[in-house]
């Protein structure tokens, strides 16, 4: 083979690999994103104990809106991404809708808003809570990354060959937390 042919050859496996490793980067990071909502989550799954066990000591007529969250937080830490990610999503969702109901059933209990251990807590949750987000914003961006390197040519080749599909689901925003807010609700 000649010097010319070498050269040929040598670029297309340059070509080859650097669409593989293309493709890899992008699988791995969309499971890195997953990963890094799971450590944002197992922090809020920690917090809620706490906050349910101090918010029972002044709020005795929500018992059932504390035993949702608390059964609601079982199916959430129960779920997994790598096994379904949807149900994962579903989930995590319901939860945070209930959290956003607690927090606003904690307006009524002016002395539990007073006590420092729980503004503390209240304080924490929303650092989390903020922390989630944007580990979803990440996740979401990563798993765009990977859709467009899977449909894209001449990536979505390599992609077919390797059998990675990008079938992960986006976090969206609920159909609720899309409708507009009426403050009036919240003032009852």
């Amino acid at each position: 083979m000649s010097v010319f042919g070498w050269v040929v050859l040598g670029v297309v496996a340059l070509i080859l690999y650097v669409l593989y490793a293309g493709v890899i980067l992008k699988k791995n990071k969309v499971n890195e994103a997953m990963s890094g909502i799971d450590v944002q989550l197992k922090k809020r799954y920690d917090l809620i104990p706490n906050m349910m066990n101090m918010a029972a000591k002044y709020m005795e007529h929500e018992k059932n809106l504390m035993a949702e969250i608390t059964k609601l937080r079982t199916n959430a830490m129960s779920s997994s991404f790598r096994a379904d990610p949807k149900a994962k999503i579903e989930n995590e969702s319901l939860l945070e809708a209930k959290l956003k109901e607690f927090n606003i059933s904690l307006e009524n209990y002016p002395d539990m808003k007073s006590n420092q251990a729980m503004l503390e807590t209240m304080q924490s949750l929303q650092s989390v809570e903020e922390h989630i987000a944007a580990a979803r914003r990440f996740y979401n961006s990563a798993v765009n990354d990977l859709v467009n390197a899977t449909e894209i040519f001449p990536s979505s080749v390599m992609a077919k060959m390797l059998g990675i599909k990008a079938d992960m689901p986006y976090f969206e925003a609920s159909k609720n937390e899309k409708k507009p807010i009426n403050s009036a609700d919240y003032f009852k």
